[in-house]
């Protein structure tokens, strides 16, 4: 199975392409379109619709997992990132993708079992179980890979199973924790 996740923006779209098979993750390719900030409105949306059009034609995901949109204080950034998002979702039909759409929230509890996950642990999150080097830049592009993957996650029954992670909760310090705490919680230090 080939997923296409996708964090919406205006000025940044991130993307995050994985395969997922025999219960392995692959990261086949992620990154982020860009568009002008100084370009009208409609040409940045026609931007990302192009753009995008060539990513699907040139992956073939089955599947697309775009980010809901939550509140901004902003209802100007609001709307704009609405119209991009729907773009986004006019291709990915276009297309013939499924799609489906996940909260900050779910991708939160998908990929770190924590709603109220902070930015750096989700990314801590994404490097470990796509097995990569590095915490994939930019947060766009790492917020796409999560999306992507709490797609395949909910997908996919044997979730736990898939992961072989056995952490313990009991020796908690506090609520909150520093990404580096939390790193040592995955690690087993």
């Amino acid at each position: 199975m080939r997923v296409l996740g996708i964090d919406p923006g205006t000025a940044i779209v991130g993307y995050g392409v994985i395969d997922f098979e025999k219960g392995k993750y692959n990261v086949v390719d992620y990154g982020c379109i860009y568009t002008d900030k100084d370009l009208p409105m409609e040409q940045r949306l026609c931007e990302i619709y192009e753009q995008l059009t060539e990513l699907i034609k040139k992956y073939s995901p089955e599947h697309m997992a775009v980010e809901e949109l939550f509140y901004f204080k902003n209802n100007k950034t609001v709307i704009s990132v609405g119209q991009a998002r729907g773009v986004i979702l006019l291709c990915g039909q276009q297309n013939g993708v499924k799609i489906q759409g996940y909260t900050p929230l779910q991708v939160k509890i998908g990929i770190t079992g924590y709603g109220k996950a902070e930015k750096k642990q989700v990314q801590l999150m994404v490097q470990k179980f796509l097995g990569m080097k590095e915490i994939p830049k930019p947060d766009d592009a790492a917020d796409a890979l999560a999306i992507a993957f709490t797609h395949i996650n909910s997908l996919n029954s044997s979730f736990g199973e898939s992961l072989n992670l056995k952490l313990s909760t009991k020796n908690l310090p506090k609520e909150k924790l520093t990404a580096k705490e939390y790193r040592e919680l995955l690690l087993g230090k």
